[in-house]
């Protein structure tokens, strides 16, 4: 019996020690992007503010199924958690037709030959898509998504955003 609980002790510390680590989101405010209308914005700008960010790509249609969840998500919680869309796209007007036609009424970047050097440098080593990162205001990644984001994901984490004010 003694073995049997040491070695569960073991493995109980073995897999409190692999928790996965989340990643630094200081590649991500050192980005420029471009916005829809080709101008470039440093990120930098939404430092100290509770953040999804959403990596998506036209062609993905995945991404294209959680547009209306983060539209929902951030007028529940305009002025206090904001949302940021960065296309893997090359250029922006077929980005900017795309966010109209997704009525996507979140600040959407384009990413061009950024886009995936900045997701693996985010712990996203594969690339995939959608991608999903939940920022607090001290700029610590406090959650990440490799896949679909549903109400659900939204909702468990909008309270961790929050008390990060």
């Amino acid at each position: 019996m003694k073995k049997l609980l040491a070695t569960l002790s073991l493995c109980l510390i073995a897999g409190l020690s692999i928790a996965e680590e989340m990643p630094s989101s200081a590649p991500l405010f050192a980005a420029t992007l471009d916005d829809l209308d080709d101008k470039p914005v440093a990120l930098n700008r939404y430092k100290g503010k509770p953040l999804v960010v959403n990596f998506w790509a036209r062609w993905c249609g995945p991404c294209r199924a959680e547009i209306p969840e983060l539209i929902h998500f951030r007028a529940q919680h305009k002025g206090k958690i904001e949302v940021l869309g960065i296309g893997i796209e090359d250029k922006a007007e077929p980005a900017k037709d795309f966010a109209k036609a997704y009525e996507m009424d979140y600040p959407v970047f384009v990413a061009k030959d950024k886009g995936i050097p900045l997701m693996q440098a985010l712990a996203n080593t594969k690339g995939g898509l959608p991608f999903t990162l939940f920022i607090d205001r001290n700029g610590q990644v406090i959650q990440k998504k490799l896949g679909v984001v549903k109400k659900a994901d939204l909702e468990a984490v909008a309270e961790r955003l929050l008390k990060s004010q």
